[in-house]
């Protein structure tokens, strides 16, 4: 691996990227001036050198010119061992003399954009163009007027409907009111809704530009998010709002809210729909990932397209490497979560593994809160669960602790042991809780958990029938058992009264899964309750689902939850628990034996959360349950099924299967012709493929996949596969097939070579975690891209081997002692959770 500093071939590259003209071409002239204002010549280039050593002091200041040939910026370009930030002084001093607005500070590897007249510099990862930087002369936001602005609890209803004071069914106030708002649909926010953007206001105020909501799920976030938007759209502070979120179910539901709250003032795109005209709207809602595929927010958008940033459950949707988009563009951050800082306060770093899930999610939560300016763990408006439960707006939940035996043993240190026959006699076999339904089944604890549930169930208060449930499962396959034996125990308690109906699988396998939930929501799923007739409810009683109804999934009536799985994310627990937060009023009008119309009203005063895995206790340790059950002792099942542990007559353990073995062999120059013609066979054999064509531009990437594995690779004659692929492309690191269809349908323009990519990711983490300016950092960057490589040099930092450095062909003892302590640390933690190392093998 080759450690060459090339400052100059970046930054001119930069620069060309950007628009920026070094020479005259016959359209237009150059805009880029030497420091005194002189044009540059191709032989002047090349006379600096490629990392500026030829030059005085290894720095070089280049004028930007505007359209009328008026200094606009100065770029104040450094080598690669210089941090650019010390030359800021040197640069403004000259900025001032031109009477240029703007600074560029770069050494090819880190970079940082300036606005003299305010603030301080900015971290950037591509230099603005031209018309950037006019549009940036050009906006003039008055943090005065966003700070100033006054909003009241009506401040998304006058967007709503405007003149609804003056309507007849107004009665003066919003007690007073109720039936008008839920016919009209409006929405006014609550109390500490309204403290939550005066304190966003407040931090404005003191100068701030990021701010962190941490608000407890059912409390209304995404409506909040409205008013914030509407407050920095109405002001001015922002031309246009970039919402982020981390699922395609949130993605949908963030665009329904905005169209309901902020049409016809605002318009709301989805970026996927809206590919070619996002430009036109005012509200941009996205997923992170489509942004970070194939690095599109690097290409497709400017740093300046987005004056106001709102990061939905923020650790999850901008933790990790994701978290380079949301610098990657300036104007104001905003982050939301469900998840206190403190909630693993419980975890010690020193007990748990690196990669233990908790461990993991407590250093997202702990950037997430530095990200947003909170190192002190405190937001900057904070309103918990306990919080809406005094204030009479959420519901506590009802715990109960349902553990079965054998998953009593599964969660304990030692395991489930079971005896295994072998072909060299018997052997024990153990397992842990995370093995459940994934290498170790059990029927009969399968069915435990639904009689279970079913004997403990809160029921609708109206009908009496079990109340309305989501059962998080293991896996679809576990999901679709869970169904199939709720059905049955249906059938057998109420029989010809559901038709198996009473529970449905909700996974992302099962067609219109996603409407599945809608109609959860709204009480028609599978038609109406056939216990009474004019009730709305649903017949459905039960969702089983493994985690399409764990986020942003609104369903006020829902009475129990059942964690059927052990859960090793805290914010998936967190909101797994808030699905069932939601107040609601079961309510049923009827005419009594006067023909009278009587309304018939309960209050959900509680919701039950089932607990078979000891989830609660993993999180919070000495975890006092509300209940806890007796469960049928394990034994040997009947015909007519019922409780009981595994049988062990019928055990059977489903092992993961690994490769064998690997051969391989040399190909010579004959082979390497052949392999150019199997990938333009392969391109042919693609192109032609209806199947392939119709969902590719549909953008069904699992069908496209899985096309491809099952109708066209290892097929006789041409025998296509990956690794074929790989080396008749000439390409030096692995592939996906979802890459190679990308290039051959011209939706990425091509294989980008291993070390572009290893220096995309050095970017990415850069922009994280900006180097301070004592910092070497090429020693820096050829560290992060030599522990990516190289397993043996992972291998030796990991084990503190350090003098095995000594002699090591790929890092030195030297080049890693010019790497400081902090890096050494926050490079391989940073590596493993966030870079597939596989991308990057040969």
């Amino acid at each position: 691996m080759k450690n060459e500093a090339h400052a100059r071939i970046k930054i001119n590259q930069l620069l060309t990227e950007a628009g920026w003209r070094f020479f005259d071409n016959e359209e237009v002239k150059a805009n880029i001036l030497l420091e005194n204002q002189v044009k540059i010549t191709q032989q002047e280039i090349d006379a600096w050198g490629n990392d500026y050593e030829k030059t005085k002091n290894g720095s070089l200041d280049f004028l930007l010119v505007d359209s009328d040939n008026k200094p606009i910026c100065v770029l104040e370009a450094k080598k690669e061992s210089l941090h650019p930030l010390v030359a800021k002084e040197q640069a403004r001093k000259y900025a001032k003399t031109v009477g240029a607005r703007y600074v560029i500070l770069s050494n090819g590897i880190v970079h940082y954009f300036w606005d003299t007249t305010k603030g301080n510099p900015k971290p950037i990862y591509k230099f603005p163009s031209p018309e950037e930087i006019g549009a940036i002369k050009n906006w003039n936001p008055d943090r005065n007027s966003l700070a100033n602005e006054e909003v009241k609890v009506d401040y998304i209803v006058k967007v709503q409907m405007p003149d609804f004071a003056g309507k007849p069914e107004w009665k003066g106030s919003i007690e007073a009111s109720k039936d008008f708002i839920w016919t009209n649909g409006l929405r006014f926010l609550r109390r500490y809704q309204l403290k939550a953007i005066q304190a966003l206001q407040g931090a404005v105020a003191e100068g701030k530009d990021r701010f962190l909501f941490e608000m407890a799920t059912g409390t209304g976030k995404t409506l909040t998010s409205a008013a914030v938007i509407r407050l920095f759209l109405r002001t001015q502070n922002a031309r246009r709002v970039l919402f982020l979120v981390d699922r395609l179910e949130l993605e949908d539901q963030a665009w329904k809210a905005f169209i309901e709250y902020l049409k016809p003032d605002y318009t709301t795109f989805i970026y996927k729909e809206h590919k070619s005209d996002w430009r036109k709207c005012d509200i941009l809602v996205t997923t992170i990932q489509s942004l970070m595929h194939n690095d599109k927010y690097r290409y497709d958008f400017s740093p300046t397209d987005f004056d106001l940033l709102i990061s939905d459950e923020a650790h999850r949707s901008i933790s990790g490497n994701a978290r380079a988009v949301f610098e990657y563009f300036h104007g104001y951050k905003l982050g939301l979560t469900a998840t206190p800082r403190d909630y693993l306060k419980g975890v010690d770093p020193e007990k748990v593994k690196e990669n233990d899930p908790r461990e993991i999610e407590r250093r997202m939560l702990r950037d997430t809160y530095s990200t947003f300016g909170c190192e002190g763990g405190d937001p900057t408006y904070r309103y918990s669960l306990l919080d809406g439960v005094k204030d009479g707006f959420l519901i506590n939940p009802r715990v109960l602790d349902a553990r079965t035996e054998i998953t009593t043993q599964l969660l304990s240190d030692e395991g489930y042991a079971v005896v295994v026959p072998t072909e060299e006699g018997e052997e024990t076999e153990t397992f842990v809780s995370r093995d459940f339904e994934k290498k170790f089944f059990s029927e009969k604890t399968n069915g435990i958990f639904c009689q279970t549930f079913l004997e403990n169930a809160l029921r609708d208060p109206i009908t009496n029938e079990i109340g309305k449930t989501i059962i998080f499962a293991v896996s679809q396959n576990h999901a679709r058992k869970l169904t199939e034996i709720l059905n049955e125990f249906a059938e057998q308690l109420y029989p010809g009264k559901y038709n198996s109906d009473f529970a449905v699988q909700v996974t992302s396998q099962v067609g219109d899964a996603q409407q599945m939930t809608i109609n959860f929501t709204n009480n028609n799923l599978n038609g109406k309750t056939t216990w009474l007739e004019g009730y709305k409810s649903c017949k459905t009683r039960i969702c089983v689902t493994v985690g399409m109804m764990t986020t942003g999934y609104d369903c006020p009536d829902l009475l129990n939850i059942c964690m059927m799985r052990p859960i090793f994310s805290p914010s998936d627990f967190v909101q797994i628990k808030g699905r069932g937060t939601r107040k609601n009023t079961f309510e049923f009008t009827y005419k009594n034996e006067l023909n009278e119309e009587e309304t018939q009203r309960h209050e959900k005063e509680i919701f039950k959360l089932f607990d078979f895995f000891a989830n609660c206790e993993y999180f919070e340790e000495k975890f006092d349950y509300d209940e806890k059950l007796k469960l049928p002792k394990p034994k040997k099942g009947s015909e007519e099924g019922g409780g009981g542990g595994v049988d062990l007559d019928k055990y059977t353990s489903y092992r993961l299967d690994s490769l064998a073995s690997m051969v391989e062999e040399p190909i010579g120059p004959e082979g390497m012709r052949i392999d150019r013609e199997l990938f333009r066979k392969f391109e042919d054999r693609l192109m032609m493929d209806d199947i392939i064509k119709k969902n590719v531009e549909l953008g069904n990437w699992e069908h496209v996949v899985s096309h491809i594995q099952q109708e066209i690779f290892d097929k006789p004659h041409e025998y296509f596969n990956l690794e074929k692929i790989r080396k008749a492309a000439k390409i030096d690191r692995k592939v996906s097939i979802r890459e190679v269809v990308e290039k051959i349908f011209g939706i990425i323009p091509k294989f980008k070579s291993k070390d572009e990519l290893l220096l995309e990711e050095f970017d990415k983490f850069i922009s994280i975690y900006p180097p301070e300016e004592d910092v070497n950092l090429r020693a820096l960057k050829y560290f992060f891209k030599a522990y990516i490589v190289d397993q043996d040099i992972r291998k030796i930092i990991e084990n503190k081997d350090f003098h095995a450095l000594q002699t090591h062909p790929t890092l030195t003892i030297s080049q890693f002692k010019a790497v400081s302590n902090k890096y050494r640390e926050v490079i391989p933690v940073y590596i493993k959770d966030y870079i597939n190392l596989e991308r990057f093998a040969a």
